[in-house]
This record gives C-alpha cells, sequence and structure tokens, in this order.
C-alpha cells in the first residue's frame, strides 16, 4: 500500500536565527514599579484617611486592598516581546499575537495615544502603543523587517505612507536620544557672536 505524502503547513516553522535576536519593551518594568507605588500610595492615603474618621474595620481594610490591587492592572500597559517572526503583546487577560514576516494589514491611529495596529494572515491581531516602539530600537526592527517581508511576498499593500511616517518619527527620536547622549546640540548652533538678532 503506497503512503500517501505528508502534508506541509503553509506556515514554514521558525528556525533558532529566523527573525533576528529576541526583543522585549525594556521600559515595562519600570512601569509596573511605577503602578505599583501609585498603587501603594493611594491605599496608604485611602487607609488614612479611612483611620482618622474611626470608620477603619477589617472588612473595609479588605475591601481597600483589593481595590489598590486593581488599580496596577490598570495602569500597567501590555509586556511587549518579539521573537523570530513572533510579535506578543501580554495583558493581564488576554494574551495577543502575531506573525510579523506574515502582515495583511498595518494602520497607525494618530490620537492622543497614537497607536499602530497590525494583522496577520493567520488572524493574529496586535495594538501597540507607539511610545513602546520609540523606546525600543529592536522591537521596532522586528516589526519594520516584518513589513519589508510581508510587502515583498505580496501580503501588505496597503499603509505605506503612514508606516513611513512611523519610521521617520522612530528613527528621528533615536537620532535625537543619540544626540543628547553625546552632549550635541540636537538644535543646531546658535547665532555667532557677530550676528544681530532680530
Amino acid at each position: 500500500m503506497a503512503k500517501r505524502p505528508a502534508m506541509r503547513s503553509a506556515t514554514p516553522p521558525l528556525r533558532a536565527g529566523d527573525g533576528g535576536s529576541p526583543a522585549h519593551d525594556r521600559t515595562w518594568a519600570s512601569d509596573l514599579r511605577a503602578a505599583l507605588w501609585c498603587a501603594a500610595a493611594l491605599l496608604a492615603l485611602i487607609l488614612l484617611v479611612d483611620f482618622g474618621k474611626g470608620t477603619l474595620t477589617p472588612l473595609r481594610l479588605l475591601y481597600w486592598t483589593a481595590v489598590a490591587l486593581v488599580f496596577p492592572a490598570l495602569l500597567c500597559p501590555p509586556r511587549v516581546t518579539a521573537s523570530g517572526h513572533r510579535l506578543v503583546s501580554r495583558g493581564l487577560l488576554r494574551t495577543r499575537t502575531v506573525r510579523t514576516d506574515l502582515l495583511v494589514r498595518a494602520v497607525c491611529h494618530d490620537t492622543m495615544a497614537p497607536r499602530l495596529l497590525l494583522h496577520d494572515a493567520l488572524g493574529g491581531r496586535v495594538e501597540l502603543d507607539l511610545k513602546v516602539l520609540t523606546a525600543n530600537p529592536l522591537l521596532w526592527h522586528h516589526v519594520d523587517q516584518g513589513v519589508r517581508r510581508s510587502r515583498a511576498r505580496g501580503l501588505l499593500r496597503g499603509g505605506a505612507a503612514s508606516l513611513r511616517a512611523l519610521a521617520d518619527r522612530i528613527d528621528g527620536a533615536g537620532a535625537r536620544a543619540v544626540f543628547e547622549a553625546s552632549g550635541m546640540d540636537v538644535q543646531g548652533p546658535g547665532p555667532g557672536p557677530g550676528t544681530d538678532r532680530p
């Protein structure tokens, strides 16, 4: 009896060297610490007020502690990591994953909190705060390389203008950080001693 040929997956398996080195959000730990400190300060203030009024009971103490524990969960952003061709956003209740080499849609929402929305051909969806990409060049490198691969495969067709503007913004922020770290003036030289000021 002849053996049937093995079915191959439409999505190639990830190899150790694919997609560059792993990257993660370097600011996430400090954001978590700040959220915890805010929660602790809020709890201390509430207990102090409750104690001053003479209304603090064990039940109220338990209630205010529960409220304070929910507070950092609301403040702390999702933890973003990238490994291989996968970009993962881990929140409190949900983890979202997108294949950066199979992107079919990339949209920049330029609102008060600018965000980048990525969709892949497998139905994955991740929404990123642009501050995370600006503060983490390695994460942006994973996204940028995935965009290039997806466009080369003919999967990603739209969003070129917004992605180009995003790349310019992130590259400009990185250049300013380098200049500031080296002590150079990013605004350019001022007027010389012999120049009349208006």
